[in-house]
């Protein structure tokens, strides 16, 4: 079996990695938010520069795909110009921040995270590994439990703002100036504590393995998860949320959405169009709370991606509207699982020679409840997606 080549950290825009069509370039909103120049500034050099495609990702970033290399430059230059790129290399790794789309003028959402991206820009900031994340949550209920980070900023009870290391059940009181400071603190701690040896580490597996935080962080409870409904696609008071097939859509598509206002970027590969009560016509948009692919995720697949060992998304979207009442499907080409890190009611993975295994309840590297299973047996046969019990 060949085993995927985990690189341990994300691409982004002064750092972009590279796929099988091309360099892949991630575009780090500030604020979760693209103005609607800076919007169509993207559409134009996703264009001129790359394939035309744009990715939505699990961390609320956009990426641009099919950059070449000579491309790079003047690409860059382009999103310079929007405000769109960090002074170097590590500020950019280090400015991993996920924000509520729901925030609101007074919540104190911006102004924690305007505090946030200054101090990790700062050279002396504590450089954490590529996938390390923080989470702006702060907003009048917290709506990324499900989404991937390691240090949270939330509301506690009685409203009182926390900083939380994720798998932790209490946290840090803070207030709106000193939470960008406690959360650099707890990543301090992380680090010196061994929390990425090599460079790489996620928080909650530091804990896991039996790190003790500091009493500053366990002080006050957090609240209970939330339960809240998977958002979905429609009006909401903000303004409109519309989303995508496996997240992707053209270049054009997001120059047509940003002349209907500012776009805020979700973890949910959706975009919330501020302001607006109706979805703008436009072919390729998710209108549909019941759109079977939403409860679909797939990863760019063979031949974009060099290490899939099979193509993701006909299959997926082949399967879609087999899924009935199972829950979400993740079809990832390979054991790494990029495009949903987080467990799937069913999750086919591909293998060498084409093969696929099925796991159920898990994520892409668990192990499986079928195997060697093509995509010819799966499409003739959905129904092995919901069996109860699998065949000897």
């Amino acid at each position: 079996m060949n085993e995927p080549i985990v690189k341990g950290w994300c691409p982004g825009a002064l750092r972009p990695m590279m796929s099988g069509d091309g360099l892949v370039v991630r575009v780090r909103p500030r604020g979760g938010r693209l103005t609607p120049t800076q919007a169509k500034g993207i559409a134009e050099l996703s264009a001129r520069h790359g394939n035309g495609l744009i990715d939505l990702s699990a961390r609320a970033n956009v990426q641009l795909r099919g950059v070449t290399e000579a491309a790079h430059g003047p690409l860059i230059e382009g999103l310079s110009a929007l405000g769109l790129i960090d002074e170097t290399t590590e500020a950019e790794s280090r400015r991993n921040i996920t924000v509520t789309p729901y925030w609101q003028d007074g919540d104190g959402v911006q102004e924690v995270v305007r505090s946030l991206t200054e101090a990790l820009g700062h050279p002396g900031a504590p450089q954490t590994p590529g996938k390390f994340g923080y989470a702006v949550d702060c907003g009048a209920e917290p709506v990324l439990s499900e989404t991937s980070a390691d240090i949270r900023i939330e509301r506690g009870p009685g409203g009182v703002l926390l900083v939380r290391a994720d798998g932790m059940g209490s946290g840090a009181e803070a207030t709106i100036e000193s939470a960008a400071r406690q959360a650099l603190r707890l990543a301090e701690w992380f680090l010196e504590t061994g929390g990425a040896p090599e460079g790489r580490g996620r928080m909650a597996a530091h804990l896991a393995r039996g790190a003790r935080l500091p009493e500053l962080f366990t002080e006050i409870p957090a609240l209970p998860r939330a339960s809240a409904p998977a958002p979905a696609p429609g009006p909401l008071p903000l303004g409109y949320l519309v989303g995508f097939e496996f997240g992707q859509m053209a270049a054009e598509t997001l120059s047509i959405l940003a002349e209907n206002g500012a776009l805020r970027i979700t973890p949910w590969r959706m975009i919330l169009i501020e302001g607006a009560t109706q979805a703008p016509a436009i072919p390729g948009l998710i209108t549909d709370p019941a759109d079977p692919m939403l409860r679909v995720t797939a990863c760019t697949g063979a031949p974009g991606c060099p290490q899939a060992l099979i193509e993701t998304r006909p299959l997926a979207r082949a399967l879609s509207t087999s899924l009935a009442s199972v829950g979400r499907l993740h079809v990832s080409g390979c054991a790494k699982g990029c495009a949903h890190p987080a467990p799937s009611a069913l999750t086919l993975v591909g293998r060498t020679g084409g093969a696929i295994d099925l796991i159920r309840n898990g994520t892409a590297a668990d192990t499986p409840s079928r195997t060697g299973l093509s995509p010819a047996t799966l499409t003739a046969t959905p129904a092995l997606l919901t069996e109860t019990e699998d065949a000897p």
